[in-house]
């Protein structure tokens, strides 16, 4: 029987990789894709000695509109169908809005929206005709606090997640979104965030967001919050009165971390 095929976005480093791994060790092919060609071509090559699968290489920028429709041709593809999308790729900016650069916010806002919103749509035609499917979406426990305009980016990435998995349903396909917390991953150092970003006790692993969200999509769950923390966390967001909610979301609005310094540029495996 053919394998399965996954198209993984951001997936040479972090949460993106993890996928592949993982994915790959199940069994699936694996389509990869990510701004760097070497980095891509290396990680490429480890996960076809490891796990003896097929893997393809598809070096794309998704800030730029035209490489997106690239990666969502190759979705589209009927004779080499993809099973599982993870839309993975994605970066933030260390700084306010009010002080930064809108051209730097649209690109962002291309990576974290416009490309899974595209892609996602390439994926359900061919699915929904095979009456199977999963597209995983990787968010942020950071969609459900008003704090930057990457919070609010990623607050579209659960919302539209959610909204999609209604439209779907009885079709066999599934969508999920993962939100993760903090997770140790090279995100926060491409920012240029030095030092420590939460305690220990917060921090989670890719492997762990990867387990659970993958167990979560194969239960049909359309929210994936890894860790009993976080979904304490985001319930208890979910909870509060208005006002009290304001006040958390300005208090951790305010972090002297977050002020206008440049940033090293997008990662290829964060989220």
């Amino acid at each position: 029987m053919e394998r399965p095929t996954a198209l993984i976005t951001g997936a040479t480093a972090g949460i993106g990789h993890e996928f592949a791994r993982v994915l790959a060790g199940r069994g699936h092919d694996l389509v990869l894709v990510a701004r760097d060609l070497d980095r891509l071509t290396t990680v490429a090559e480890a996960l076809r000695r490891a796990h003896g699968v097929r893997v393809e290489v598809l070096p794309a920028d998704l800030s730029e509109r035209d490489q997106v429709e690239r990666v969502a041709d190759r979705m589209r593809r009927p004779d080499q169908p993809v099973e599982v999308l993870v839309n993975n790729a994605g970066y933030g900016l260390r700084r306010h809005f009010v002080t930064g650069e809108i051209a730097a916010e649209e690109k962002v806002l291309a990576v974290l929206v416009t490309a899974v919103m595209v892609l996602s749509r390439a994926a359900v035609d061919g699915m929904v005709a095979r009456r199977r499917g999963t597209i995983v979406n990787v968010s942020s426990v950071a969609s459900f606090i008003s704090t930057t305009s990457y919070a609010a980016a990623k607050s579209w990435v659960t919302v539209f997640t959610s909204a999609l998995d209604v439209e779907l349903a009885g079709t066999g396909v599934t969508a999920t979104a993962v939100c993760p917390g903090f997770v140790h991953t090279e995100f926060h150092q491409r920012m240029g965030v030095r030092g420590r970003v939460a305690p220990e006790w917060a921090m989670l692993s890719a492997e762990r967001v990867v387990a659970e969200g993958l167990a979560d999509a194969a239960r049909g769950r359309v929210v994936s919050i890894p860790s009993r923390r976080y979904s304490a966390l985001v319930a208890l967001l979910r909870h509060l009165p208005l006002r009290a909610a304001a006040r958390v979301n300005r208090r951790l609005g305010r972090s002297p971390r977050w002020e206008q310094v440049p940033a090293t540029g997008p990662s290829d495996g964060a989220a």
